[in-house]
């Protein structure tokens, strides 16, 4: 029988922007698909005859619970597949398959735990959260339907990024496609026609979860994968799930102080400004995912390149696969921080027609999301650091941003403005280029320091 021909991308001598290409066309792909995931239901809830103000605020106070949930995914999956890239780079398949194995155990259990919480807990949750009287309703619906589907986001988000790190970007990117597909399928059809409205944005969303997590399963068990879910990998191993849990939680603080820095946001916004506030800070959390999610695919797609060449010791491939993402992703960034400050009413006018809600939003904006052109630097050398399996570092600088400066700069500026609300949405442009200016400079000099002496490249 014939060897079949390698599916893979060579990552340790293909032409690295050709492979950046390959790699992160279909992550971005996939990630601008997960953005229609993630906000299509605030589009059509926003458009509710009537209610789509309340709903769409209602249903923005959920953010910090759906935000911790990815949060976990996150906490295996960017700790789990760097971890086995590493190990391919090091001629360790078995060691690779042994992290995948953990990673899946580890996925059911925090489902579990997740999914127990948060369902018997949600209207306390939600009110800690700054949900009113007005608006508690529309949030406790989408809440307690969605987290019946947190097995399903552990799995689809968790699991896809060891298809992403072995080099199956298209694949990767059609586990998206698939669930968001039918998200925007069954949106409109619960929402409207059955009349379910929030309740049934909430189950469309499930639904389509359930479906991704079905395909991954189906692929990280089948002929094509590299790597397998194997039963004798699955029995948690100290020494296999803590360095995992050790470089995962980098992104798991980020994103679950992202969902403690909604709470403080909601909070700060509904004692400022009451509900319309609120609302338009769910359309600026929704406008923050079109600019980040892309950046996200782009980063991933680099993550391979860098994770396995530094595992080969590779350090000149390292060095200039970093360099091209830190490019990528300031040009992309800007771009886009242009748009938001020259037309903001275009992405604003995607979540809501309200003249009140519209004309709070478009002010927002301009402010809110001045460090835009920032973030290309802050992500492109936080993802590289966790690339490299360097989890310290990037603990320190996920805590940076939002612990250290945004969250403490929320309280404090509302005291030196006379317009409160200016105070609260200033914040986040100081934190993001005052946290994206201390990040290159911390990833230059250790790059200065442990990336010498490079192999030399192939041609």
């Amino acid at each position: 029988m014939n060897a079949k021909p390698r599916r893979e991308p060579d990552l340790g001598s293909g032409s690295i922007g050709r492979l950046l290409f390959s790699l992160a066309l279909p992550a971005i792909t996939a990630q601008l698909v997960n953005m229609l995931y993630n906000i299509v239901d605030r589009i059509y809830i926003g458009h509710i005859p009537e209610i789509g103000t309340a709903a769409l605020t209602g249903v923005g106070i959920t953010f910090p619970v759906i935000i911790l949930i990815m949060a976990f995914s996150s906490l295996i999956a960017m700790g789990g597949a760097p971890r086995a890239s590493i190990a391919l780079g090091e001629k360790n398949p078995e060691k690779a398959e042994r992290i995948l194995g953990n990673c899946f155990t580890a996925l059911l259990l925090i489902s579990l735990v997740l999914t127990t919480v948060l369902f018997a807990f949600s209207e306390p949750i939600l009110r800690a959260f700054g949900a009113s009287d007005n608006t508690i309703g529309y949030a406790n619906d989408y809440m307690r339907i969605y987290v019946c589907g947190t097995v399903f986001v552990q799995i689809a988000l968790g699991k896809n990024m060891f298809i992403t790190t072995q080099g199956f970007a298209k694949t990767s990117m059609l586990t998206v496609v698939i669930g968001a597909a039918l998200n925007i399928a069954l949106d409109p059809l619960f929402i409207f026609v059955f009349q379910m409205g929030v309740q049934g944005a909430a189950l469309a969303t499930i639904l389509s979860q359930a479906v991704s997590a079905v395909w991954v399963l189906c692929f990280l068990l089948g002929k094509k994968t590299t790597i397998k879910i194997k039963k004798h990998c699955l029995p948690l191993r100290k020494d296999i799930l803590l360095p995992v849990l050790a470089l995962g939680i980098s992104p798991f603080i980020m994103q679950s102080t992202e969902s403690l820095l909604s709470v403080v946001l909601n909070t700060s916004l509904l004692k400022y400004g009451g509900d319309i506030a609120v609302g338009a800070y769910t359309i600026l959390a929704s406008i923050l995912q079109i600019v980040n999610l892309p950046l996200q695919g782009l980063t991933q797609g680099a993550q391979p390149i860098t994770s396995f060449n530094y595992g080969a010791k590779n350090f000149a491939r390292v060095k200039r696969s970093v360099r091209l993402l830190f490019l990528c992703a300031m040009t992309y960034c800007t771009l886009f921080w242009l748009a938001l400050q020259l037309v903001p009413q275009v992405f604003v006018g995607i979540f809501s027609s309200d003249p009140a809600l519209t004309e709070t939003a478009v002010w927002a904006t301009r402010i809110f999301m001045f460090g835009t052109f920032a973030f290309g630097a802050q992500m492109s050398f936080q993802q590289s650091f966790l690339a490299l399996g360097q989890a310290k570092s990037s603990l320190l600088l996920a805590l940076l941003r939002k612990i250290v400066l945004l969250i403490p700069l929320i309280y404090l500026l509302p005291l030196f403005f006379e317009n409160k609300l200016f105070g609260v949405f200033v914040a986040e442009p100081i934190a993001d280029i005052l946290a994206a200016t201390v990040t290159t400079i911390s990833f230059l000099f250790w790059a200065k320091k442990n990336l010498k002496n490079p192999e030399p490249e192939e041609n």
